[in-house]
C-alpha cells in the first residue's frame, strides 16, 4: 500500500476514470429515484464530486449522491412537487449548515469511532455491494429494497437469467482478479475489465443488458427561494439532510484513512462537503456526500489525491456535454463483475481474521455494526455501534488496575527516566528516540497516539517503545500502534519494544502487533532497551 505523498498522476487518473465510468450509473439511477430526473443525479455528481475534492480534507476520497441522501431527497422532492426549486433550495441550505458544521469544528469528533465499528461499517457495505450486484450480474434489473430486495428476487434467477450477461459478468470478475500485475501500472484491471466488457457485448454477447441513453445538457440555475414564512419548513429537511451528509461522508474518510494511512481533516471535509452541496442546489443536482464505494474505487486503482476526485467530476461533465453515446454501450454486467471484486476487498478480511484472538467485546460490537449495515440502514448501525462500544470501554474503566490518565511522555522532557538512561540518550545526540505509554489507551486515544508518537521519529534512527506504565489498551489503539511500528520499520533502521505486562501486553501479542519486531528487539527492562538501541547504531544498522 502506498505511503502518503507517493501518489502518481498515472494512479490519479485511473482512479478518477474508474470512479468516473461507476459513478456514472449512480448518478443516473439515484436521479431517476430521487424523482428529481437522472440529468439532476448528474449535476450531483458532478458538484459534489469536484468541489469536495478541491475544497475538502481527505485527499482520496470521491464524493457525489449516496443512497441515504437519495432517499432524503426523494421526501423533499415529494413535499414540495409543485416547487422543484424550493427543493433544491433546501439543498442549498444543507450545504451551508455543513460549511457551519465545519467552521464550529464538529467534524473532530468522529476521531472517537472505535475501529471495531468501522470495521464493522466496511464489511457491512462491502456484502451489500455483492448482493445488489447479484441481479445484473445475471442480466437481472436491479430492484429497491436494497440487499433485502436483491435477496428476495434471487428466486427469478433461476428462470429470468441472461446467458450473455453471465458470461461478460465472469469475464470481467475474472479480468479484476487475475489481471497480471505487471500490467496493473499501464491499465488497471477495472479499466481492463470494463473496456473488455463493453466490447464484448457489443460484438459476441449482445443479449446482454447496457445501460442506454444517457442525458446530455447544460444545467439551468436555480435561485434560493428562502422566505421568512417558510424558513422553518425549509431547514428543518436542510439540517436532515447535513447531518446525514456529514455522518456519511466522515465515516468514509475514516475509510480512505484505513486504506491509504492518511489522516483526513474532518472540519475541512465538512466544508468542502458543505460548498459541493450549495453548488449542486444551484444548478438543481442531488445532494451527495463521501461515497464509500467510489472511494474505494479510486484507492484501488490508484487514485491519492484531490486531482482524482476533480477529474471524476470533470469525466462526468464530458459525457454530459456531449460524450453520452460512448457510455451507452457499457454493459450492466461488467460493472456488476467489477463491483463484485470491489465488495470482496472492502470486507475487513484483516479484522476478521484475528476473531479468535481480539475481545469479545470489541468482536461483538463489530458483526452488530455489520449486521445492521446490511439489513437496517447505516445511521442505526453506526449509532447502535457506537453506544455498544460505550459500554465495552465502560466495563474496563471501572477496574482498580485501570486508572490512571493517558499520556505520552518523550525523552526530553519525561523526568521517570533515570540519570543514567538520560546520559545513554545522550551520548548518541539524540538518535535513539523513546515513546513511553502512560494509562489506558482506548478508541478515543488511537488517533493521539499516532499524532504525538510520530514526533519521536523525527531526528531519530531508532525509536524505543515504553510499555511499563500502559494499563490497558483497546483493539483500536492496538492497530494504531501496530501501524507506527510498521511504519518505523520501514522508514527508521529499527524498533525496540520493552515493559510489556498485563492487560496490554496480552492485547498486543493476541492481535499480533509484534508479529514483525524480532524477538530480541523486545525486552522488558528500560535500560536493556537503550543497550539494544545503541547497539543497532554502533553496528552500523541505525544509520540512514
Amino acid at each position: 500500500m502506498n505511503r502518503p505523498g507517493q501518489h502518481t498522476l498515472r494512479g490519479d487518473i485511473f482512479g478518477g476514470i474508474t470512479a468516473a465510468v461507476v459513478a456514472l450509473p449512480l448518478a443516473l439511477a439515484f436521479g431517476v429515484a430521487s424523482g428529481a430526473g437522472p440529468i439532476a443525479g448528474l449535476y450531483g455528481a458532478i458538484a459534489v464530486g469536484f468541489f469536495a475534492a478541491v475544497f475538502g480534507g481527505t485527499s482520496a476520497q470521491v464524493s457525489g449522491p449516496t443512497g441515504p441522501m437519495t432517499v432524503v431527497m426523494a421526501v423533499i422532492v415529494t413535499d414540495h412537487a409543485g416547487n422543484l426549486a424550493e427543493a433544491f433550495t433546501i439543498v442549498f441550505l444543507g450545504g451551508l449548515i455543513q460549511i457551519l458544521f465545519g467552521v464550529c469544528r464538529v467534524g473532530r469528533y468522529v476521531s472517537y469511532t472505535p475501529y471495531s465499528v468501522v470495521s464493522g461499517f466496511m464489511s457491512g457495505i462491502g456484502v451489500i455491494i455483492i448482493l445488489i450486484q447479484t441481479l445484473p450480474f445475471f442480466g437481472l434489473a436491479t430492484v429497491p429494497g436494497g440487499p433485502l430486495g436483491a435477496i428476495g428476487s434471487w428466486p427469478e434467477l433461476l428462470s429470468g437469467w441472461n446467458a450473455h450477461a453471465m458470461a461478460v459478468a465472469a469475464i470481467s470478475l475474472g479480468l479484476t482478479i487475475f489481471w497480471p500485475s505487471r500490467l496493473r501500472a499501464y491499465l488497471p484491471a477495472p479499466v481492463a475489465a470494463l473496456l473488455t466488457g463493453t466490447l464484448l457485448a457489443m460484438f459476441v454477447f449482445t443479449a446482454a443488458p447496457v445501460i442506454g441513453p444517457v442525458p446530455t445538457g447544460l444545467p439551468e440555475f436555480h435561485l434560493p427561494q428562502i422566505g421568512l414564512i417558510d424558513l422553518p419548513s425549509l431547514v428543518q429537511p436542510a439540517l436532515i439532510l447535513a447531518l446525514l451528509g456529514s455522518i456519511d461522508s466522515l465515516l468514509t474518510s475514516l475509510v480512505a484513512d484505513s486504506m491509504t494511512r492518511t489522516r483526513h481533516n474532518s472540519d475541512r471535509e465538512l466544508i468542502g462537503q458543505g460548498i459541493g452541496n450549495m453548488v449542486a442546489g444551484l444548478i438543481g443536482g442531488l445532494p451527495g456526500a463521501g461515497a464509500t464505494m467510489r472511494t474505494v474505487i479510486n484507492v484501488r486503482s490508484g487514485g491519492r489525491s484531490p486531482v482524482s476526485g476533480a477529474i471524476h467530476a470533470i469525466i462526468l461533465l464530458a459525457l454530459v456535454l456531449g460524450l453520452g453515446p460512448l457510455a451507452s454501450k457499457i454493459p450492466h454486467a461488467a460493472l456488476a463483475g467489477i463491483l463484485m471484486k470491489i465488495g470482496w476487498d472492502i470486507v475487513d478480511w484483516g479484522y476478521i481474521k484475528r476473531i479468535r484472538r481480539a475481545p469479545r467485546d470489541k468482536i461483538v460490537v463489530m458483526f452488530v455494526t455489520f449486521g445492521l449495515t446490511v439489513f437496517v440502514d447505516l445511521i442505526t448501525a453506526v449509532a447502535v455501534g457506537l453506544i455498544l462500544a460505550g459500554f465495552a470501554t465502560s466495563r474496563w474503566m471501572e477496574t482498580e488496575e485501570l486508572k490512571g490518565v493517558t499520556a505520552i511522555a518523550l525523552p526530553e522532557a519525561d523526568e521517570a527516566l533515570t540519570r543514567e538512561e538520560h546520559e545513554e540518550l545522550d551520548k548518541l545526540n539524540h538518535r535513539i528516540g523513546m515513546v513511553r505509554l502512560r494509562g489506558r489507551f482506548s478508541y478515543a486515544s488511537a488517533r493521539a497516539i499516532a499524532q504525538r508518537a510520530s514526533q519521536a521519529a523525527l531526528g531519530h534512527d531508532v525509536i524505543i517503545y515504553d510499555f511499563s506504565e500502559a494499563a490497558h489498551i483497546d483493539t483500536s489503539a492496538a492497530l494504531a500502534i501496530e501501524e507506527l511500528l510498521e511504519t518505523a520499520e520501514d522508514e527508521l533502521a529499527g524498533v525496540v519494544v520493552c515493559g510489556l505486562s498485563g492487560i496490554a501486553d496480552k492485547t498486543l501479542r493476541s492481535l499480533g502487533v509484534f508479529d514483525n519486531i524480532p524477538a530480541g528487539r523486545i525486552v522488558a527492562e528500560r535500560g536493556e532497551a537503550i543497550r539494544i538501541a545503541a547497539q543497532l547504531i554502533n553496528d552500523g544498522t541505525g544509520t540512514h
